[in-house]
């Protein structure tokens, strides 16, 4: 009997814990055009629920004052036409991992471990279509390298 108390009580935390993570989800999203974006690499294809920074507001506010980013959630800022880009972690709470990718989807830079709330500027000198920015690590951690083919609406195939 016991045990199963114990049992119904870990259910619940775990379902609260997974409404709080899509919450915080939402949350990073809210207000912004969402979408889905395929990232394909040698160890396979990774999926993301992405938030779009489509215009000059967004782009301008980005995951600022975020707090927690989940590890399949990203923000694509994407440019037309293609250009150089400078991004900055101004009012950037948590680090990201920023990919560059030109206008046919490939990515050609990668910054990783952004330093929150920092003024210094990022950028690749290549012109670029998008900047899609990760949680910290995320690229590392599924092998996501210069060369890989991101497949979504934005980029040219």
């Amino acid at each position: 009997m016991n045990r199963v108390r114990h049992l119904r009580l870990w259910t619940s935390l775990t379902v609260a814990l997974l409404g709080a993570s899509a919450m915080a989800a939402s949350a990073v999203i809210d207000g912004f055009p969402d979408s889905k974006l395929e990232i394909r690499t040698a160890a396979g294809r990774h999926w993301f629920n992405i938030a779009i920074a489509d215009t000059p507001q967004r782009q301008q506010r980005g995951l600022m004052f975020v707090r927690e980013l989940p590890a399949d959630h990203g923000m694509l800022f994407p440019q037309k036409p293609a250009r150089v880009m400078t991004m900055w972690m101004k009012n950037t709470l948590i680090s990201l991992d920023m990919l560059f990718i030109d206008a046919q989807g490939r990515v050609v830079c990668i910054r990783d471990h952004t330093k929150p709330e920092s003024e210094d500027l990022i950028t690749c000198e290549q012109p670029v279509g998008a900047v899609l920015e990760l949680r910290s690590g995320e690229a590392a951690r599924r092998g996501i390298k210069v060369g890989n083919r991101v497949v979504h609406s934005s980029f040219s195939p």
